[in-house]
């Protein structure tokens, strides 16, 4: 029994149980778990994903009818799991010689876009093949791809192959134990991963403030997150993006609060010029609709606790009017929550006026509870 039990690919393992999945199914976050163990989950009034521990928007479940085959195909051959099993019905698909493509210094770089590309149908098509390329040092090497030195330039062929990597690591990161980031650590390492910022296409730029944001999520990247936030470089890079008006913008939104998140960083992002890039980011919600506006504000919110931001918002010419316009969004209680904390915590060195408006507003809001 133990050996046999040992022999059950950690892939058709239910993660709550343990057990080999009986039925299959699949959550809004793409995790698989066997249907009665998901659903005592769900049943004892958890919302959230066991494995990723994300909140559920959906709690509805799917039947992963693609692995109960591949289980089925399974038991019906006794095969033992290792990483050429996909190569039975993936012929093309075996992770063996995908890794080895990717790693071999003879691989043209022709064949290593050939091989992302499958990766990608692979990953996409058996969404519970993640866990089994993470034990297999997919993900690092990923990022060792991404980062690896090219003549200390990124050609446009290996632009395209860093998007197609990122694309690929990006899908394996929230199954990592994310220590593998702390590479960035390495002066080489950084040393391209601005190039990158500095010189790709704006989906590169959105992948890389997605890793940003993936460090400030454990303990174990907490040294790393702090030396991001001392990087001159890298902070100019990511308040350009708030400047920008592109998709970039939001996932520059995302990078800065990320790091803002830690509280040593924060007097370094005032002085790269913070402050303005998220009062810019917020007013341009009016030429373009952003639903990130509640975090940007969320994040000028923790600003204001440094003397030096206050000064910022109050010496910028829209500051005042910026955090004015997101108290009277009411369809944003998030965002008009922080713009009046952030109208109080600037109060002392403005007008009355703005006082007296904050006491409107108090008065408005308690009413309109009255009546819901």
């Amino acid at each position: 029994m133990k050996e046999a039990e040992m022999a059950i690919p950690h892939l058709f393992r239910c993660p709550i149980s343990l057990d080999l999945f009986t039925d299959p199914v699949t959550l809004c976050t793409g995790q698989t778990y066997d249907r009665s163990s998901i659903e005592k989950w769900l049943a004892a009034g958890n919302l959230t994903c066991p494995v990723t521990m994300q909140k559920l928007h959906d709690p509805s479940i799917v039947p992963n009818h693609t692995l109960r085959h591949l289980i089925d195909r399974w038991l019906q051959m006794g095969h033992q799991f290792n990483p050429d099993y996909f190569a039975i019905i993936h012929p093309d698909c075996s992770l063996a010689a995908l890794k080895h493509n990717l790693e071999s210094h003879e691989s043209t770089l022709e064949t290593k876009l050939q091989t992302l590309e499958k990766l990608q149908v692979l990953t996409k098509e058996l969404t519970s093949l993640n866990s089994c390329l993470i034990q297999l040092g997919f993900f690092p090497l990923l990022l060792e791809l991404v980062l690896g030195k090219m003549g200390g330039e990124y050609s446009q062929g290996n632009l395209k192959f860093v998007e197609q990597a990122l694309v690929c690591a990006l899908k394996l990161l929230p199954f990592d134990n994310l220590e593998t980031l702390n590479m960035l650590k390495e002066e080489s390492k950084m040393a391209c991963f601005l190039i990158l910022f500095e010189h790709s296409s704006i989906s590169i730029k959105k992948s890389l403030c997605h890793l940003v944001e993936a460090i400030s999520w454990t303990l174990k990247t907490k040294e790393l997150c702090a030396m991001l936030g001392k990087n001159s470089r890298l902070l100019q890079k990511l308040i350009l993006l708030l400047h920008d008006n592109s998709e970039a913008s939001d996932a520059g939104t995302k990078a800065i609060s990320a790091v803002c998140s830690l509280e040593e960083n924060r007097e370094y992002l005032v002085k790269e010029g913070t402050v303005d890039g998220l009062i810019t980011y917020i007013l341009s919600t009016e030429r373009r609709k952003r639903s990130l506006v509640p975090m940007a504000m969320a994040t000028l919110e923790l600003l204001l606790g440094l003397e030096s931001a206050k000064e910022a918002v109050i010496n910028h010419p829209n500051g005042v009017t910026a955090l004015v316009k997101m108290v009277f969004r009411v369809s944003d209680h998030g965002g008009s929550e922080s713009a009046i904390n952030s109208l109080e915590i600037c109060s002392d060195s403005t007008k009355t006026k703005a006082r007296m408006l904050l006491k409107l507003l108090r008065s408005m809001w308690a009413e309109d509870t009255k009546h819901e």
